[in-house]
């Protein structure tokens, strides 16, 4: 652990940690280390105390562009792996979050965690089991649904033009309408498996056709812009984008019980969020740069309970939902291959979407 002077403050709270932790003043010179992040790195904080950041991690670029990244935008930034050698020392896979203080003035703390490949293969696997699972349950379902369906409306049909009394055509025309919306979700859950069709996307786009299509429907929530216009397009196909954005924000409306109160007293706000991911893996394949699109939420969150389930299909944490509408999403992703992540506590749940640029 670094030492400091009298007059410097003090970081000793951060000992206990068990992820590695570093702080950088506003010179971004190294004003403590942490035992965690000492261990980590494989070097004494002492040695590092008051050297140059960009000194300490010449031969680690990505983590630098975080670092400044931080600081221009004063915004967290996460990455989830990144290759970090210390003074000299040979480089480790570690998970980053750098985040800019309030206090003391432009100091960034800098969080570091070991990433475990295989527990990476291992995650990466149950991914596309999980997805593999999705698809054919969905299929399967949609079939099974929409077969008898044609049975039905046409019988209502028949029956209607039999009955004696025009006042019990309410009730044909009942069965016909729940019957030709049954038939609209079974589409929706067969659009999936359709070959997406690439093209150039602007995702800003995507997000502004989403965005209204929120405000018609629930116009108490306030959908709010946190855009990077700076981001290039990408290779997808646009229509998925929208019905996945649109899915994962209808989720999040639900999840605020579609009243427009969010969590506590505020009322209910959704964020749409565009920031470059650096370093990322997507279908095994490694990305410099890559789009991260976020859906925040202040609702309650997702129930502990099913968080890791809630990408599969019939999992729902509301009463009376589908649970479809998060697995069709997750499939559209992979589809334009990419990849959801979903980080969830009262009051403030993040789904991220991560697509790469195009090579």
């Amino acid at each position: 652990m670094s030492m400091m002077s009298p007059t410097a403050p003090d970081f000793s709270g951060l000992d206990c940690l068990s992820t590695g932790a570093l702080v950088l003043g506003a010179d971004d010179r190294i004003a403590y280390v942490n035992p965690a992040a000492e261990t980590l790195l494989g070097v004494s904080g002492a040695l590092l105390a008051g050297d140059h950041v960009e000194r300490v991690f010449e031969r680690s670029p990505e983590l630098l562009a975080a670092i400044r990244t931080a600081r221009s935008e004063l915004e967290t930034v996460i990455e989830y792996e990144l290759d970090v050698a210390a003074s000299g020392h040979p480089p480790i896979r570690l998970g980053c979050s750098i985040s800019p203080l309030d206090a003391p003035t432009h100091a960034v703390l800098i969080e570091m965690r070991a990433v475990d490949p295989h527990l990476r293969i291992a995650r990466l696997e149950q991914t596309r089991l999980q997805q593999e699972a999705n698809r054919e349950l969905l299929r399967n379902l949609a079939h099974e649904i929409k077969n008898p369906l044609g049975g039905i409306r046409g019988a209502a049909q028949l029956l209607e033009r039999e009955l004696p009394r025009e006042s019990l055509r309410e009730y044909t025309q009942v069965i016909i309408k729940e019957s030709d919306r049954l038939q609209s979700l079974t589409e929706r859950l067969l659009t999936p498996h359709r070959t997406p069709r690439f093209g150039a996307v602007n995702i800003h786009e995507v997000l502004e056709r989403v965005r209204s299509l929120i405000l018609a429907e629930t116009p108490s929530v306030t959908v709010r812009r946190d855009y990077d216009t700076s981001l290039p397009e990408i290779r997808a196909d646009a229509e998925q984008l929208i019905q996945a954005t649109l899915n994962i924000a209808r989720n999040a409306v639900q999840a605020m019980h579609g009243n427009g109160h969010g969590h506590g007293n505020g009322l209910g706000e959704i964020v749409f969020k565009t920031r470059v991911a650096r370093q990322i893996t997507l279908e095994s394949r490694r990305y410099r740069l890559g789009l991260r699109v976020e859906i925040i939420d202040n609702g309650p969150g997702v129930p502990e309970d099913i968080r890791e389930q809630i990408f599969y299909p019939l999992v729902s944490g509301r009463e009376g939902g589908s649970g479809l509408g998060l697995a069709v999403a997750q499939t559209l992703v992979v589809q334009n291959h990419g990849t959801i992540d979903c980080e969830s506590r009262p009051g403030h749940t993040v789904f991220a979407i991560f697509l790469p640029f195009p090579a």
